[in-house]
């Protein structure tokens, strides 16, 4: 090891704060570092290759290393390194945002833009409320969200979140969130005590239980609906046939606002710009980031209905909230040259294409005793992991410690595989490589996966 990468390694242990990490497992091991990438794969500092089975986090959908998104940030900070959206503007978020209406469904012609998805969230809540209160309903401030979803860590964007392990140590927060069964099918059984749904008819169930929830709270207090295309804690939920067609009758029905959080499931990632595209359905608000700039620079968007941006037009009203780095000129170049990669090398269709084959990839995997369940779209897919394929029964909580902690996290990484072994519900896999990943990849990734799994299981 060389002077430099032992500093680096030093400086690691000694003064950064890892998120989301329990340092107590670095007390005696080397912290991973990653140090370079290069399509679809990563290198870490002993310059070890690794598939990146997640795009570093939802986020490199054009892949690592991209010479032309790295020269558009130079050449824009040249130019304007910075300036605020404070009663100003700047070319590039003016043109990015033209640019994300055009994109969009329906009349989502307005762009909030933010540094990051939780940020995003909490615009959205935040705007919500305002709304209501200057078309005079000023009682509608509640959230409905869904058991398992995550949607950030700012206070608000935390309280709409359904994962009860993440918010106990930051209570009191936001009041004023309300929760509702998920899209998880596959435990349909256990979740609406009912068996033997089909999906259309489990669809119909949970979407009812938000008008449940609303009529329950009070049409008059309910403000919005947060949701996303996908569900990612908890595994990779798709939505059940018809599921957000109801959803949207039952908004329209009670004058719920419709957010669609896509911060993992927009630029791409299910095969469409917009998740909701995926699976047709026009939303009031979308929540965006992650793939927006590939992850070459940090940016969000809050995209709003046009009729949302309606009492903000006249008199002295105006919408009270804002980032200092909220539509960068640096990031929106940089996404500007992301989605010309988009067009350019038709990275939808791409995903389309191969969609399929990512699916019977992970298919494959069901022959194994541990595998229960594999559900997902795009590139976006989770397998649900089992003690039992017949009763699917999980793991309890200890056997889960020691399964996806003790075991599966590190061995999946040590055997070339950066992805994601997930408990935030039943244990899970997940996988969201970047969009230029193809069949080559897929084959990596199956045959890693097989091997990890099998000695899983023989280790239990």
């Amino acid at each position: 090891m060389t002077q430099p990468e032992y500093d680096v390694l030093k400086a690691a242990q000694d003064n950064l704060w890892l998120h989301f990490t329990r340092h107590s497992a670095y007390q005696q091991a080397e912290i991973p570092t990653i140090v370079r990438g290069e399509g679809s794969h990563i290198y870490d500092i002993h310059g070890k290759r690794y598939l990146d089975g997640l795009a570093g986090l939802f986020v490199v959908q054009v892949g690592h290393g991209r010479q032309e998104l790295a020269e558009a940030a130079a050449k824009q900070a040249q130019e304007l390194a910075f300036f605020p959206l404070w009663s100003y503007a700047h070319p590039k978020a003016a043109e990015l945002a033209q640019r994300l209406a055009a994109y969009t469904p329906g009349e989502l012609n307005r762009v909030f833009f933010t540094t990051g998805g939780g940020e995003a969230v909490e615009s959205a809540w935040k705007l919500a409320k305002q709304y209501y209160k200057l078309v005079g309903k000023p009682l509608k401030h509640k959230v409905i969200s869904r058991q398992i979803a995550y949607h950030g860590t700012p206070q608000g964007a935390l309280s709409i979140t359904g994962i009860p392990a993440f918010k106990q140590m930051f209570e009191p927060l936001v009041p004023g969130s309300v929760r509702v069964p998920n899209t998880n099918h596959y435990r349909a059984d256990e979740i609406t005590g009912v068996k033997g749904m089909t999906p259309e008819e489990y669809g119909i169930w949970a979407a009812d239980r938000v008008a449940r929830a609303i009529e329950m709270e009070g049409p008059d207090t309910v403000a919005a609906v947060f949701a996303e295309p996908v569900q990612n804690a908890g595994g990779c939920f798709p939505p059940p046939p018809g599921y957000f067609q109801r959803l949207r009758e039952i908004c329209d029905e009670y004058d719920v606002l419709l957010v669609s959080d896509e911060v993992i499931c927009a630029f791409g990632r299910l095969g469409t710009m917009f998740g909701g595209q995926k699976f047709d359905y026009v939303p009031d608000i979308i929540t965006c980031a992650k793939g927006m700039t590939s992850g070459y620079s940090p940016i969000g968007a809050m995209i709003a209905h046009e009729r949302l941006f309606e009492p903000f037009k006249n008199g002295d009203t105006m919408f009270a909230h804002g980032y200092t780095f909220g539509g960068h000129p640096v990031s929106s170049a940089v996404a500007l040259a992301n989605l010309d990669i988009f067009e350019r090398e038709d990275l939808l269709g791409h995903v389309t294409k191969n969609e399929p084959l990512f699916q019977q990839t992970l298919d494959d995997l069901r022959d194994l005793p541990i595998v229960g369940d594999v559900r997902g779209a795009g590139y976006f897919w989770g397998i649900e992991l089992v003690k039992d394929k017949t009763t699917k029964e999980t793991f309890d909580a200890d056997e889960s410690e020691r399964l996806l902690r003790g075991f599966l996290s590190k061995a999946l990484f040590d055997a070339g595989l950066y992805c994601r072994a997930d408990d935030r519900g039943d244990p899970v896999i997940q996988l969201a490589p970047p969009l230029v990943a193809g069949p080559k990849e897929f084959d990596e990734i199956g045959q890693i996966l097989r091997g990890v799994l099998t000695e899983a299981w023989a280790r239990l």
